[in-house]
């Protein structure tokens, strides 16, 4: 029997390559070199080892996301969030799979990735950008907009083929992995921070 976090990483696995829907109690088992009743007797249901799967892979990863520090600037601390956020995205690559499938489907699952991952990294960032739209240094953005401008910059973290054939080398260490994770938040916060001034301008 294999150890639990073998399982998990197993079942991240089958469903970062399967999606959920294709992603049959049958062939998790088969994947898991378990029994075809083994995810029903140990979690209740598949939908219960897909969320157990989710907190195994992104548990420890948002308890490491930067919190409140009031000694930072809002740029910075914004500038923070968002490059610890990237750089969680390294250690659970396979977890980006598993969001461009759910995202775009209307399902429990996209409650509870939103509910319990998504919202808390957006609130964490909601004080530093109300402080920045207040004095004039960020535009205000719709949260729409705003996920949608901080999140598509990940895959720049984890879509390592296309990466190289755009340059990044075969084999990448972890300090260049991080470099590359501050580039991308300074990227998306200059730009924030670029719109602020520019409707400032405009007033």
């Amino acid at each position: 029997m294999p150890d639990e976090k073998s399982i998990l990483l197993r079942g991240l696995e089958a469903f970062a390559e399967l999606g959920y829907d294709r992603a049959s109690a049958r062939e998790l088992a088969r994947r898991l070199a378990v029994s075809h009743n083994f995810i029903n007797d140990r979690y209740g249901s598949k939908a219960a080892f897909w969320r157990a799967v989710i907190d195994s892979a992104l548990g420890a990863q948002l308890a490491r996301l930067p919190q409140a520090d009031p000694s930072l600037d809002d740029a910075d601390r914004l500038h923070l969030i968002i490059a610890g956020f990237y750089r969680a995205a390294v250690d659970t690559p396979l977890i980006g799979r598993v969001f461009v499938d759910e995202l775009s489907r209307d399902t429990e699952r996209l409650d509870y990735l939103y509910q319990h991952y998504i919202a808390p990294v957006l609130q964490l960032m909601v004080p530093s950008i109300e402080r920045l739209v207040a004095a004039g240094r960020m535009a205000p953005v719709p949260w729409d907009v705003l996920f949608f401008a901080v999140i598509p910059p990940v895959s720049g973290m984890v879509d390592g083929p296309l990466a190289r054939r755009l340059g990044r080398p075969e084999t990448t260490s972890s300090d260049q992995l991080t470099a590359t994770a501050e580039s991308l938040a300074t990227l998306v916060v200059n730009g924030l921070l670029a719109a602020g001034s520019e409707s400032g301008r405009r007033a």
